[in-house]
């Protein structure tokens, strides 16, 4: 029982780590062939990316799921001046949005394999469910799972 106890707390506070440096992101997926899933945010002014945040990408669902099959790379675009990022992650920022999101969408999440070809892309708020959006990816890991 108490095992059991555990495993639900475990999983119950578990949160995933965001990362905001696309080049350890594509090392990491490298060495251990997981996905990458990029998250273009407005994290204090874009109501939909606060939403897709809060209904999806924060849900139970998906970070289990994560946790154990994708490398996470959150590039934030904050307006507030109390939420400024550094000059250094913004610069990382810019960089990766000139890559993969010149049109400057907001929210736009891609898939991308270790060498960071776009498998799939969100354009806005996925309007579906956890359920929904990690079956969408997972149909493009080895065996689905």
């Amino acid at each position: 029982m108490k095992l059991l106890t555990a495993f639900f707390i475990l999983n119950f506070f578990a949160t995933v780590s965001w990362l905001g440096d696309f080049n350890e992101a594509t090392t990491e997926a490298v060495k251990t062939h997981k996905l990458i899933l990029i998250n273009f945010s407005g994290s204090d002014w874009c109501g939909p990316c606060i939403r897709e945040r809060k209904e999806i990408l924060e849900n139970a669902t998906f970070e289990n799921y994560a946790d154990g099959h994708l490398i996470l790379v959150r590039a934030d675009f904050p307006r507030q001046k109390k939420n400024q990022l550094s000059k250094e992650q913004t610069h990382r920022n810019e960089i990766l949005a000139d890559k993969y999101n010149p049109d400057g969408k907001f929210p736009y999440t891609l898939l991308v394999d270790e060498h960071g070809k776009v498998l799939k892309d969100w354009d806005g708020f996925p309007n579906e469910s956890p359920e929904a959006f990690v079956e969408q990816i997972a149909s493009f890991t080895s065996g689905g799972n």
